[in-house]
């Protein structure tokens, strides 16, 4: 029987990273070609193509680099791949899973994983989250479900998945939503149908910026004040709640959201924003007054992301459609 042709990017991260001498403190050492040596299980499951494109702490991955990625990631799908997992660090998984997920147009499974334990230390995950995301990539019913987050023995959709912990092996969750599936007996389960996604054209220009700041207790203006004079081309505000933020703030908000896109997210880390309930200065009705718009349960982190695509591709006046096409929610 001919095996399924399977893409596999490496770009760092701690799946990757050991330490070169003893006492110091481990960085990107291992490729992808070495990492694969460690599941040998996965030869009997697929021809794999496996490229380390990179090796470097996710923190400093960029929109530039990941582009390229999508690119190559593309063109593995042309070479008849039916599925691509991308190994990467874990502190910017979750966003670099929803900067592919609002460009990935095939219906071919794109993985993201990587690892909470170094290549060096006992008990290290990045093989086993590596071999369940190469299952979940080439499953027939991962198929038409966007970009997804393999780790710890669930699979996470894009849109919902947070890192929540620094340290802990389980560090992902997707708030409200729950994972959206499970490996069982190295199958991949599934516990939802796939989700309606709205897909993005590739960015024209890459050099706009937004800006996020987070609202907390007695908190100055003066960031807010220069947003404009500084160069920015959107701003997304991790405010109070259901997206609030005080009066002083609102003020400035009004004045920008004249100029550039405003988005607010809320903070908490979980939940959504509200739209008609809190009518207060700095609550969500006056800010929408003001021009701003509501994440809903788009994360500020994930909201920055989106306006940032739709900048570049010259739609933000597609903002509100995107916001209220939320896929967590069926209202």
């Amino acid at each position: 029987m001919d095996l399924p042709k399977l893409a596999i990017a490496a770009l760092g991260g701690t799946v990757s990273m050991q330490a070169r001498n003893a006492g110091e403190g481990v960085i990107p050492t291992v490729s992808g070609e070495t990492l694969l040596t460690s599941i040998p299980e996965l030869a009997t499951l697929a021809l794999v193509n496996i490229e380390t494109l990179g090796m470097l702490p996710s923190a400093s991955l960029d929109f530039e680099l990941l582009l390229s990625v999508l690119s190559w990631a593309k063109f593995q799908v042309k070479q008849g791949a039916v599925g691509v997992v991308i190994i990467q660090g874990t502190d910017t998984l979750e966003e670099a899973a929803t900067f592919f997920d609002y460009l990935w147009p095939h219906d071919f499974p794109l993985v993201l994983t990587g690892a909470m334990r170094s290549a060096a230390q006992p008990g290290a995950d990045g093989p086993a989250n590596l071999l369940d995301a190469c299952r979940v990539a080439l499953a027939a019913n991962s198929r038409q479900r966007g970009v997804q987050v393999v780790m710890n023995g669930q699979i996470h959709q894009a849109c919902s998945v947070r890192k929540t912990d620094s340290l802990a092996l389980q560090a992902f969750s997707s708030p409200v939503a729950g994972p959206t599936g499970l490996l069982l007996e190295d199958r991949a389960c599934y516990l939802r149908p796939p989700r309606q996604r709205m897909v993005l054209p590739l960015p024209q220009k890459t050099t706009q910026k937004v800006a996020m700041l987070e609202a907390s207790l007695s908190a100055d203006t003066l960031l807010l004040e220069n947003i404009i004079a500084l160069g920015y081309d959107g701003l997304v505000i991790a405010g109070f709640g259901a997206g609030h933020v005080s009066q002083r703030w609102a003020t400035v908000i009004e004045h920008i959201a004249e100029k550039i896109p405003v988005i607010i997210a809320t903070r908490t880390g979980s939940g959504s924003t509200a739209k008609v309930s809190y009518g207060f200065a700095g609550g969500e009705m006056d800010l929408i007054r003001k021009g701003a718009s509501m994440a809903g349960f788009l994360c500020p982190r994930k909201a920055r992301i989106l306006l940032w695509l739709l900048l570049g591709c010259q739609q933000e006046h597609e903002l509100a459609g995107y916001l209220k096409g939320d896929a967590l929610l069926q209202c």
